[in-house]
């Protein structure tokens, strides 16, 4: 009888512990929810409102023209079903290859002036005195503060027949005849390089700023030649600079269509000019979508170059 009793109690007094332990862990559970919970509120707040911003303004519209590009212009310039791949197979016509091969040569033409006039200059910048410094900075700023349509109306007073490059090549009798410099291909790159050069020169900067002048040292005390030096050294550490410049200028330069509307006129017909056609003059909304998707997927692939260009390469991680 006292065996029966005993076994009893001992059973009560185990099974007391085991829901007595079971709560502890319960409790150790609800305490570590609560604290990846708690962790994981600063991310949602943070990420959060970048992620809907994104997706209602840059994702939904460009799923709006993907969608509209596969649509028919009704009679009236709606938009209309059924879905249509005549959108698409427009484009194989060879007069919009010729317009996409003009707005590539434009656009990488742009970019290498940008590099070949930035580069020099934001070395310049970079190892110029720092009282100085600020200066040059702001003198790269300044075009900011004034809208690219306005300084773009300065270059066309300056290149037209009547404008101010002509009347002085003429007044000293350099030229016979006012030259035809406005409304050519040359006046578009040369309207597009002067937008765009603060942007190529600022990420140069930045990294040549950031130079450790230790390597470039060693390499003089080892005799190696200003060139030798600028191949092996200056420009792989500066490499980063230059292929954000060169992705903040070829990839505004392929959508700009005031600056060839402008200054080009209708003799430059670039896909950007394209595009603007066919939304506003045509009403063509499905074509003009589909040229879109065009240009968009030229530009990841600018932006992929750009991610695979900044891949760090072997040894770099090792050596930081």
């Amino acid at each position: 009888m006292l065996g029966k009793f005993s076994n009893a109690f001992s059973n009560i007094f185990k099974k007391q512990l085991h829901d007595k332990n079971t709560d502890i862990n319960l409790g150790e559970d609800k305490e570590g929810i609560k604290s990846k919970l708690k962790k994981s509120t600063p991310i949602f707040k943070t990420v959060g409102p970048v992620a809907l911003w994104l997706i209602t303004f840059f994702v939904v519209p460009l799923l709006l023209v993907l969608v509209v590009s596969f649509l028919s212009r009704g009679e009236y310039g709606d938009i209309r079903l059924p879905f249509t791949l005549k959108n698409y197979r427009r484009l194989m016509d060879p007069m919009y290859g010729e317009i996409l091969i003009k707005t590539l040569t434009i656009s990488i033409s742009t970019t290498l002036g940008c590099l070949i006039i930035g580069y020099p200059f934001a070395y310049f910048i970079g190892k110029s005195d720092k009282k100085y410094r600020g200066l040059l900075l702001l003198l790269v700023i300044l075009p900011f503060w004034t809208n690219s349509l306005v300084r773009t109306y300065a270059w066309i007073i300056l290149l037209k027949t009547e404008g101010v490059i002509n009347t002085y090549l003429l007044k000293f009798g350099l030229i016979h005849s006012p030259l035809q410099m406005l409304y050519t291909d040359g006046a578009v790159f040369i309207g597009m390089l002067y937008i765009m050069l603060p942007f190529m020169v600022l990420p140069i900067y930045t990294s040549i700023e950031k130079l450790d002048m230790s390597y470039i040292e060693a390499a003089n005390d080892l005799g190696a030649s200003p060139y030798k030096t600028f191949k092996e050294i200056t420009l792989p550490l500066t490499l980063p600079g230059i292929i954000a410049g060169c992705m903040l200028v070829f990839i505004p330069t392929l959508g700009y269509f005031f600056i060839s509307d402008l200054m080009g006129g209708s003799k430059t017909m670039l896909i950007s000019n394209l595009i603007k056609n066919q939304f506003l003059t045509s009403r063509d909304w499905p074509f003009g979508s589909a040229i879109a998707v065009i240009l968009i997927i030229l530009m990841l692939i600018a932006i992929s170059f750009y991610f695979k260009g900044n891949k760090p390469r072997k040894g770099t991680e090792e050596v930081s």
